[in-house]
């Protein structure tokens, strides 16, 4: 083997040593990484769950009394959604799921309602939209306070005629410029408030299984 012969080789074999060793650490990264980045998103849904339920009114661990449920109709969910069932010493004290309302102004919204065993909302957040900066986003939280307005709402209160914005004869504030979208995720709240009513004994099913409707 010449001079030349051996140059290449010895190079080849640096190439193949750095190679191996930068895909070692790539992976010793994402090791090292993926719990974290697992524990951060377990973190931040659990603080979604618990603005609209407070960690003090249940003792289970909420992220694993899950049921699978949907695509559900009167959700307007097309793909399976998980319900976070809170309790207190075992007895139903809320469930929190996501609703979709379908006919935003820039098209869907969907939101996180939690609703308590009495048919009380807990609350309401919306957590993808696409709606009009300055307009319709005045349904985030962080652009206004309209979205807080559900928590302690029920199908009785208000009456069935009330689920609406002032504009059509409801009680809730309407957006200047802008009425579509909050016309739109009342009537979305509404619907889940129907939904939890007519299978509220499902969703609180201590067997994890999945349901459709």
């Amino acid at each position: 083997m010449n001079t030349i012969q051996k140059h290449i080789l010895s190079i080849g074999l640096m190439l193949a040593v750095f190679a191996i060793g930068s895909t070692s650490l790539v992976v010793i990264t994402e090791n090292a990484t993926r719990d974290k980045i697992a524990d951060n998103e377990r973190q931040t849904l659990l603080n979604a769950i618990n603005t609209l339920v407070p960690a003090a009114n249940y003792n289970n661990d909420i992220l694993s009394d899950t049921l699978e449920i949907g695509p559900i109709k009167a959700l307007s969910t097309t793909t399976a959604t998980t319900v976070y069932r809170a309790r207190q010493n075992e007895h139903a004290i809320a469930a929190i799921f996501t609703s979709i309302a379908p006919n935003g102004y820039n098209g869907k919204i969907t939101l996180l309602i939690g609703i308590y065993q009495t048919g009380e909302l807990a609350g309401v957040r919306v957590i993808m939209h696409k709606e009009t900066p300055g307009l319709g986003d005045k349904i985030d939280e962080r652009k206004s306070n309209w979205i807080t307005q559900f928590s302690g709402l029920s199908l009785s209160n208000p009456k069935s005629s009330k689920w609406a914005v002032k504009k059509d004869g409801g009680q809730f504030d309407q957006f200047t410029g802008a009425t579509i979208t909050p016309r739109a995720v009342i009537q979305a709240v509404k619907n889940a408030l129907h939904y939890f009513e007519q299978h509220q004994n499902t969703l609180f099913e201590q067997r994890p299984e999945k349901h459709y409707d």
